[in-house]
């Protein structure tokens, strides 16, 4: 959530945000009248109980018709009082579902837009001219197929549609990626995790995911736990309602996960293979840092995805997503999306987003600094950054790296994850 004060103090800002977002504008009158009440009532109880309290040292020392009167107005008092208690719940309560409906301020260098409005910022390696090496692209699931790698037939008839199972040379590329991955984070600084899959209700508000994503989310009603769609949820909330200390900070993780989504509203797009899938593991970078060094941090978690992807050879574009796509939470993302020949386009792998204090006020975790000689205690910030979403991964990695046999000549930052593997073989013709 965002911080009441700054509502206050520049409305305006928020109501250019939630437009730019392409969020309901109204929205921030409504929050700023429930506010003022919530303030209001908090004030007229507080009138009250300081009358009330006053008025009972009275009764005591009162008697005969002076008395009775004390006493009659105090029992008028005690009824006003608990009119304005819940006047005030009420009002507080208000306050609080609006301002979770509230989306995070976006980045003033954010491109304003929809899906389509993004900006390229960066585009790295070579695509490969397939006609010039004299044969056609097979796509990522003809070649996992031929590989013994994918069988999404029986995924199908077991879990239904956009289900899989990565068999022989596939399973080995997945456990491949997510340590050639954890080894890089690791090696970077960050602490691997590995995190439930299964989160309570206020891990999942928390993070964001119960707005504008809900859609997305796989609840279990009968024990009210969430799905998780990424180990962002279970790394913001690892340090809810914690104090930290500034002299900790950063804190850096990388979260290794299986992830859930309904995927919603996209039938009929990606079908076809393993791109987008309702199941599939993935490596997450998740940063808490104080909120001056969350920008930095930002360009680092990008520069690590940008590290990974070209180890991977892969061809890829850096993207400013605009403020009509940022998910809840994000002030700002930036995407890494690699090339995929059999679609002739560039598609999403990674994900950075900076999210400032907008989960920690919602998760309750905050830091201690020392300011000015004066010990503080305010909300930290958060980002996260995918580093490895596998069945994506595996996708631009078959379809790259692909020869015109069908086989696949593996990166040589996997090989040693791979027993030494130079080229996976086709198991069937």
């Amino acid at each position: 959530m965002i911080d009441l004060r700054l509502l206050r103090e520049d409305p305006d800002r928020v109501r250019a945000s939630q437009r730019a977002r392409g969020e309901d504008v109204g929205l921030v009158d409504a929050l700023l009248s429930a506010d003022e009440l919530r303030r209001s009532s908090g004030l007229r109880f507080d009138e009250l109980r300081s009358e009330q309290k006053a008025l009972g040292k009275l009764i005591p020392k009162a008697s005969g018709d002076e008395k009775a009167e004390l006493l009659k107005k105090a029992g008028e008092l005690a009824a006003a009082v608990k009119a304005a208690n819940t006047e005030q719940d009420t009002a507080d309560e208000d306050t609080k579902r609006l301002l979770l409906q509230l989306g995070n301020l976006v980045h003033e260098d954010v491109p304003v837009g929809g899906e389509e409005d993004f900006v390229v910022l960066e585009t790295h390696g070579t695509i490969r001219d397939f006609a010039a090496e004299g044969f056609e692209p097979k796509d990522h699931l003809e070649l996992g197929e031929a590989l013994g790698a994918i069988d999404v037939e029986r995924g199908a008839k077991v879990s239904g549609s956009r289900f899989y199972y990565l068999t022989g040379v596939g399973a080995l590329l997945e456990l491949a990626l997510v340590n050639a991955a954890i080894a890089q984070a690791t090696e970077a600084g960050l602490t691997p995790m590995l995190t439930p899959a299964l989160v309570r209700p206020r891990a999942m508000e928390g993070t964001g995911f119960l707005g504008q994503a809900a859609e997305n989310v796989y609840h279990l009603e009968k024990d009210d736990f969430y799905l998780v769609g990424t180990s962002e949820v279970p790394l913001a909330a690892y340090h809810m309602d914690e104090i930290i200390d500034a002299d900790k900070l950063p804190l850096r993780y990388a979260g290794f996960s299986p992830c859930f989504r309904r995927e919603a509203g996209t039938y009929g797009k990606d079908t076809r293979g393993i791109f987008r899938v309702h199941q599939f593991d993935k490596v997450e970078m998740f940063s808490y840092v104080a909120p001056e060094d969350a920008e930095a941090e930002h360009q680092r978690l990008l520069d690590w995805e940008k590290q990974w992807l070209t180890g991977l050879e892969l061809p890829f574009q850096v993207i400013d997503v605009a403020s009509a796509d940022l998910g809840a939470s994000a002030s700002r993302k930036f995407d890494c999306e690699a090339w995929i020949p059999t679609q002739g386009k560039y598609r999403e792998l990674t994900s950075a987003s900076n999210c400032d204090s907008f989960q920690a006020r919602r998760l309750s975790v905050r830091m201690r600094a020392e300011r000015d000689g004066k010990k503080t205690v305010q909300p930290l910030s958060t980002l996260n950054g995918t580093l490895c979403a596998v069945p994506r991964t595996i996708v631009a990695l078959l379809e790259n790296h692909q020869l015109p046999d069908g086989s696949v000549r593996v990166p040589e930052v996997l090989r040693p994850y791979l027993g030494g593997r130079e080229i996976l073989e086709p198991t069937a013709k």
